[in-house]
């Protein structure tokens, strides 16, 4: 296979890992001005439930995308993930019933589900082991430029809050195109997807043979691998298949993500107003996209396992300090500095190397239904993150919230050191080996 074709399939599949980062972000911008114009803005819990619709919604999309990319096939599932996100765009900023709201975003969140789920798998079955690590962190940066794209368009289209004739608009308009702006890439998404081929892996599991192009996949030389793996029989694979949960929930419940989700509160008990809050949340887009930059070249040099232990370490001192800087009722440009740092943190090391590691450990004949399971996990974690926050920021203040967080990493940490093998270099086969030995 030529080179630039398989940078080709790889982005195109990775498109569904822009739209999952948009989809996912975009919906924190929007709080402010739906929230007004749903009347809930002082109810905690039903703001939760605004938030976390879509996060039920990735459940459902995780939990099928294994079986059904097992049965059907890769190519197919990333198809109707982008049908789901183009109709999930339009419908969302539609409707001015709440209920309505929810449904659409449900839609979007399947969409999401299944796109983690086999957007990182696809390409992992497709690359080369030397460049396996690098071209499937090519999926975690197109999250993050998902990601600030939707930051970008949320303070673009959002207009001055003091002023009265802009805050008119953020409520009727705003918020409603916020959402209608993903129609453009999920389009493109779709038409894109018609032109990538099926993975390898799936051709060979329905044929019963290893792939015949060789350079098509080096890694799968091992002899028949079965049509699917029921979740009855990942029993065989419990050390690993634990590992990947380990990895999949923490990534969430390491507190990262609810900076995206959440940062209008957490910019404002920094001290800053709705208009600063867009300009600080593009800041950490930003350094999200810097840093998932870094994590392409460091993620083949120094490894899987450096990259999550340092992850692990370096967010949960990070955490300590900013929750005792929450508790000292610390305001202004340090508080930014705090934030930015966590998000580069992560961005180098648990955001795009929790799916490498996802897409590299388990067996050939197992791959879907754990990735699904995993990804499933991933998205519990997300869901009850997302979910808790507003309650637990209520009851127990940012500072303690952040450093619960930070204890969350700091346990994690020890179980990683002890757990988390090295899998750059080595080809899927080889790894298969080595881990279900």
């Amino acid at each position: 296979m030529k080179k630039s074709f398989l940078y080709f399939i790889c982005s195109v599949s990775a498109m569904g890992g822009l739209l999952f980062g948009y989809d996912w972000v975009v919906i924190g911008g929007a709080k402010p001005f739906y929230e007004e114009f749903f009347d809930i803005a002082t109810n905690p819990i039903i703001q939760g439930v605004a938030m976390s619709t879509a996060l039920v919604g990735c459940l459902i999309g995780a939990m099928v995308a294994g079986a059904l990319a097992d049965k059907y096939g890769r190519k197919p599932l990333l198809i109707t993930a982008a049908v789901l996100f183009t109709v999930s765009a339009i419908a969302t900023g539609l409707f001015n019933d709440f209920t309505m709201f929810n449904i659409a975003r449900f839609i979007g969140g399947i969409g999401i589900g299944v796109a983690s789920a086999l957007s990182p798998m696809y390409i992992a079955e497709v690359s080369p082991a030397h460049i396996r690590g690098r071209l499937v962190s090519l999926n975690q940066m197109t999250i993050v430029l998902g990601i600030l794209a939707a930051q970008i368009v949320n303070m673009l289209l959002a207009r001055e809050t003091s002023d009265p004739e802009g805050m008119a608009w953020n409520l009727a308009w705003g918020w409603r195109w916020m959402f209608w702006a993903e129609t453009v890439p999920a389009a493109l998404f779709l038409l894109m997807a018609f032109f990538i081929p099926e993975s390898p892996v799936f051709l060979a599991m329905k044929a019963s043979q290893p792939p015949k192009d060789e350079g098509l996949h080096e890694a799968h030389q091992s002899p028949k691998a079965a049509l699917a793996l029921s979740l009855r029989e990942l029993g065989g694979i419990r050390k690993v298949l634990l590992l990947g949960l380990v990895i999949a929930v923490f990534q969430q419940w390491c507190g990262t993500n609810v900076i995206f989700n959440y940062a209008q509160e957490i910019f404002i008990s920094a001290g800053y107003n709705v208009d600063g809050m867009f300009i600080n949340i593009v800041i950490t887009g930003i350094a999200n996209v810097v840093f998932t930059f870094v994590a392409l070249y460091t993620v083949e040099k120094w490894g899987r396992r450096t990259l999550m232990l340092l992850g692990a370490s370096g967010l949960g001192l990070i955490y300590l300090i900013l929750g005792t800087c929450y508790h000292f009722e610390v305001t202004g440009i340090f508080m930014v500095v705090l934030v930015v740092a966590a998000i580069s943190c992560y961005a180098m090391t648990l955001g795009p190397v929790t799916w490498v590691l996802l897409s590299e450990i388990f067996p050939d004949r197992a791959r879907g239904v754990a990735m699904a399971t995993c990804t499933f996990a991933l998205w519990v974690g997300c869901c009850t993150l997302t979910f808790t926050f507003p309650s637990m920021n209520a009851a127990l203040g940012s500072s303690g919230t952040f450093w619960i967080y930070s204890g969350i990493c700091l346990c994690t940490f020890v179980y990683l050191f002890r757990a988390c093998p090295e899998t750059k270099g080595k080809t899927l086969s080889e790894l298969e080996k080595e881990l279900t030995a």
